[in-house]
């Protein structure tokens, strides 16, 4: 896919289950409101009290945690990352696999809880080939919640055992 075909809005929740292998409880990505490839991504989760982990963190004082909220910002880079490569192309998708490499530069600003829509807002800073470089930060509302720098390269599944 070229830089000039344009502009993806609107993945929904289906399309998002095609393209990662991730479920429930840790597919963290509602919606892709925008998704420009090469450039940047615009997603959601909306952190309800129906979540699991709030069962243990924390009993009286939900608080959803920061790895998870990094997760999730890697979750929406990796949309980024490969619908730039391959579009949005569920076939391709089975054959795929984004993994971690680095996590840095994280900071937690304010905390996430139940009844909020976190928003990710990430970019791409640098790409080679399948390793990509995202940065941004999560939302929830105008307040930023957490800011990453993160690293992934995505592979192909017939070479993971």
């Amino acid at each position: 896919m070229s830089e000039q075909e344009g502009l993806y809005l609107d993945l929904d929740i289906h399309m998002i289950s095609a393209i990662l292998p991730h479920r429930y409880p840790f597919l963290l990505v509602d919606r892709v409101l925008r998704l420009e490839p090469y450039k940047e991504v615009h997603a959601y989760k909306n952190i309800t009290y129906n979540e699991e982990v709030f069962t243990g963190h924390f009993p009286g004082k939900p608080i959803y945690p920061g790895v998870l909220i990094v997760e999730g910002m890697a979750q929406a880079g990796g949309l980024l990352a490969f619908v730039s490569l391959f579009g949005a192309d569920p076939e391709i998708a089975a054959t795929k696999i984004v993994y971690f490499m680095t996590i840095d530069r994280v900071k937690f600003r304010n905390p996430v809880i139940p009844g909020d829509q976190l928003h990710y807002h990430l970019s791409e800073q640098k790409h080679k080939g399948m390793i990509w470089q995202v940065g941004g930060v999560a939302k929830v509302g105008d307040k930023v919640v957490a800011e990453a720098e993160l690293k992934a390269m995505i592979v192909d599944r017939k070479d993971q055992k």
